[in-house]
């Protein structure tokens, strides 16, 4: 069977792009930064056509009207990210990644940190590291383990020190 040759798919204008990016904030909890760079990306694959357009000026009238507000994506997801265990370093890269920066990410700032423990103690339980271990780990074991704690966005010090409790012992401990 033949293939139907595609429609090209027609080069973008102002009226476009300004749907393009109602749906995208329609169907995505976003930031200025992603959805400036979202509509970049599409004028580069389909082209433009009439007077140029700026799309950071288009994020910020979107952000103007209430459709996006970073500071309020970037504690939801400096919370999902603590729940599942990523520490304050891997939270801060995401949120910066995201285009979250200025006055919203120092205003996220603390609540990160007051969850960096709580955040290592959940990563530590769902890896069964240190006092949620069933048994006391080798040295090689424990290296690893501190590892995938550093790697998960972890203070140094405070993966040593979830890594060294005995199995069994109370997290509470380091809340000290």
């Amino acid at each position: 069977m033949p293939r139907v040759p595609r429609r090209p798919v027609p080069p973008l204008d102002r009226p476009a792009l300004e749907r393009l990016a109602l749906r995208y904030v329609e169907r995505f909890a976003t930031t200025r930064g992603r959805l400036s760079d979202y509509l970049r990306r599409k004028i580069r694959e389909r082209g433009w056509e009439g007077d140029p357009v700026d799309p950071q000026a288009l994020a910020e009238r979107m952000a103007e009207l209430g459709y996006i507000d970073d500071r309020a994506y970037g504690e939801a997801k400096a919370t999902a990210m603590a729940r599942r265990g990523l520490g304050a370093r891997r939270v801060a890269g995401a949120l910066h990644q995201a285009g979250i920066k200025g006055e919203d990410a120092e205003a996220i700032a603390p609540g990160i940190e007051e969850r960096a423990l709580g955040a290592a103690i959940a990563f530590a339980r769902r890896r069964r590291i240190g006092p949620f271990a069933e048994m006391p780990p080798d040295r090689l074991l424990r290296e690893k383990q501190i590892g995938a704690m550093l790697r998960g966005g972890h203070a140094p010090a405070l993966a040593r020190r979830i890594a060294n409790m005995a199995p069994g012992d109370d997290p509470g401990e380091l809340e000290d």
